[in-house]
């Protein structure tokens, strides 16, 4: 189990996380829903040792977790919203570079595992393109290759679909709901009520750098008026 307690997070006199507490069990998808500015990817970065925390736990498996080590770093993937891929290097070399360097796993074992991942993602036809020759869904699924080589227990998700059609953001809640199967802790920053809606997850709706309301989405359907701040986010 993934647990934040007490969570906080300043810009000089500013909190932009606020005494945050959740928890997220393997296996289960837990989206930060709010607006820009709440606070949501702020989260993401600050368990991707992006940003540095200021008071408060983080524990996993009933173990704190020092955010600043690389066994964390490798505990834990990302997928940022504007993909942040290398632009130098080629799809395969992007998924291969961190197993290398990182883990120091050989060129064919790299390779390997890459070549796996992109038959699975559907991008073995661009092993040797360069990411900037790719659609937006295929560098969201470069993306998912990318962390996925890593082996995470939890990944982080920082608005997965704000650049993708309909049809796509589809296939990415699949991508999640597949990854949860998987026993994965998957934690995702978003506003986007399109996904929210394809997924069975746990919500906790940010606002002002504080976790206001939290329900599951069976809740939230079933039951709108026992979730009156998340209904009404909703419905716009």
């Amino acid at each position: 189990m993934l647990s934040l307690k007490n969570i906080t997070k300043k810009f000089g006199d500013k909190r932009i996380i606020d005494n945050v507490s959740f928890e997220v069990q393997p296996g289960e998808v837990a989206v930060l829903l709010g607006a820009s500015g709440v606070g949501k990817s702020t989260i993401l970065r600050l368990l991707n040792n992006l940003e540095t925390l200021n008071q408060g736990i983080v524990t996993f498996e009933g173990k704190k977790l020092d955010l600043e080590s690389m066994h964390t770093n490798q505990t834990i993937g990302m997928i940022f919203q504007q993909f942040n891929l290398f632009e130098h290097l080629s799809v395969r070399e992007n998924v291969t570079i961190a197993m290398r360097t990182v883990l120091g796993k050989s060129a064919k074992a790299a390779d390997k595992i890459a070549n796996d991942l992109l038959k699975r993602y559907d991008l073995t036809d661009k092993v040797d393109s360069s990411p900037s020759a790719l659609s937006g869904g295929q560098k969201q699924r470069l993306s998912l290759a990318r962390a996925l080589a890593m082996r995470p227990k939890i990944l982080c998700m920082d608005e997965p679909t704000s650049a993708l059609d309909p049809v796509l953001t589809g296939y990415v809640a699949q991508e999640i709901t597949d990854l949860a199967k998987d026993g994965l802790v998957v934690l995702i920053a978003t506003h986007d009520i399109k996904l929210l809606e394809q997924l069975a997850c746990t919500v906790h709706l940010m606002d002002k750098g504080k976790i206001v309301e939290s329900g599951t989405m069976h809740s939230i359907t079933s039951s709108p008026n026992k979730h009156p701040k998340i209904s009404a986010f909703i419905k716009g």
